[in-house]
């Protein structure tokens, strides 16, 4: 691989950094919580951001429009012409509850800079791509699936893969998601129309924080994704039977919350013991919820990742004869509902070999290897991954704490990252 192929001033570098960082603060004011940050699908915070997103987009010279499923792109056009092939950079905007302000963010904002370093300019004072692929951000809508229970839909809608059995997802106030499109100005009708080809795309890059502890524990900035995990996500439903907590003995119990949280218990024991796997049960209700009733019923949630789904799948059915086993012994009864499932991704080699020579291009001659990472998160290359290549660059994140305020990534890792990634670019165009 040719190393450094970019030419650019440190100091450029630096400033687009300290511009990322800045941008991140600017979004993080746009949030429905007034003590932290929450952006979620098709809200007002979420019509602000795209605005702006579109605000920079046009700063860095690129044509800009709002697609048919709320997703901000900008295109710089390609050197030969306007139906050239786009490579399409990006990440996310919308979040989690509480969360923290670089999570998807610092992978659109990168990706701007990164169009901002490589355009040359035209005739005309405007600019382009010197590429024979045109250059796209992407600001997906909806990857974290907080307000509708079901993510990836900006990104799944861009891949062709809408299921129009999502129309009657409901959020927390009763809303559907066909309301929510109206209400944002978006046709239900004309959702198809976000989708993309696979000849228009020449492949999917993303830069995102690692959302784990292994950069930092190595000591390292930036890291090559192998992989995005596969997942499976589920509702469960253990009933038992609500009675008298004074006068309910011991033996005459059948207590759905003991049985739930045994349950919960059994995740992370078989989870741990296999290679690549991560099982979380994140929420756990009781009903009816007296302080004075033994539970008659508990809700419990399941999130289950993998490296490959075969093991991803081999663990669930462990888990289901776990379940039998323990709701038998305590005369219970349980049920589950799949929510959510994805299969594996992996990034394309040629994307990882750029990733991996842009990485390189920001280390001292003769330096180690970069990293490679497989994702424990999912990301928007998920669905993306269903129309074209896909390659992912990892930044530090401090004690890999994220979807938390907390969350954090350097400047000048940001400045390492946003070469890289030029880098990568370049070197997409020269094996191409």
């Amino acid at each position: 691989m040719t190393r450094m192929l970019l030419s650019v001033e440190r100091d450029a570098i630096a400033t687009a950094a300290r511009r990322v960082m800045a941008r991140c603060d600017e979004l993080a004011r746009m949030s429905s919580s007034t003590e932290g940050i929450e952006r979620v699908y098709l809200s007002p915070e979420h019509a602000r951001v795209n605005r702006l997103a579109a605000e920079w987009m046009r700063e860095a010279g690129m044509s800009t429009r709002q697609d048919a499923a709320g997703n901000q792109i900008g295109r710089l056009e390609g050197a030969f012409g306007l139906e050239a092939p786009a490579l399409m950079m990006g990440s996310h905007l919308d979040t989690v509850p509480d969360a923290g302000r670089f999570d998807g963010i610092v992978g659109v904002l990168m990706a701007l800079e990164v169009v901002r370093m490589l355009r040359v300019p035209t005739a005309d004072g405007s600019f382009r791509s010197p590429f024979p692929f045109a250059l796209e951000v992407i600001a997906f809508s909806d990857e974290e699936g907080t307000r509708f229970g079901k993510a990836l839909l900006g990104s799944s809608a861009v891949a062709g893969t809408w299921d129009a059995e999502w129309w009657n997802l409901v959020d927390e106030e009763g809303n559907t998601l066909r309301e929510a499109f109206r209400e944002f100005g978006l046709d239900p009708g004309r959702v198809g129309e976000a989708a993309r080809r696979p000849e228009e795309l020449v492949g999917y890059l993303e830069a995102h924080i690692e959302q784990g502890p292994q950069l930092d524990e190595r000591g390292e900035s930036l890291a090559v994704v192998s992989s995005i995990a596969s997942a499976r996500r589920f509702q469960l439903i253990v009933e038992g039977e609500a009675r008298h907590a004074g006068g309910t003995p011991y033996d005459r119990r059948r207590d759905a919350l003991l049985g739930a949280s045994e349950a919960a218990l059994a995740v992370e024991r078989i989870c741990s013991a296999e290679h690549h796997m991560v099982g979380t049960v994140g929420q756990l209700e009781a009903y009816p919820g007296a302080v004075n009733i033994v539970p008659g019923e508990a809700h419990l949630s399941l999130d289950l990742r993998g490296e490959f789904d075969g093991t991803r799948d081999e663990v669930w059915q462990l888990l289901t004869s776990e379940f039998d086993a323990i709701m038998g012994r305590r005369g219970l009864r349980w049920k589950a509902r799949e929510i959510h499932a994805a299969p594996a991704v992996f990034c394309a080699p040629l994307l990882q070999d750029v990733v991996r020579a842009g990485i390189l291009s920001t280390l001292p001659e003769g330096g180690d290897d970069p990293a490679t990472i497989f994702s424990r998160a999912g990301h928007d290359g998920m669905a993306i991954g269903a129309i074209t290549d896909v390659g992912m660059l990892f930044l530090r994140n401090p004690d890999g704490i994220s979807h938390h305020p907390d969350e954090s990534v350097s400047s000048g890792d940001v400045a390492r990252g946003i070469q890289a990634l030029a880098e990568a670019v370049l070197q997409l165009n020269a094996d191409r």
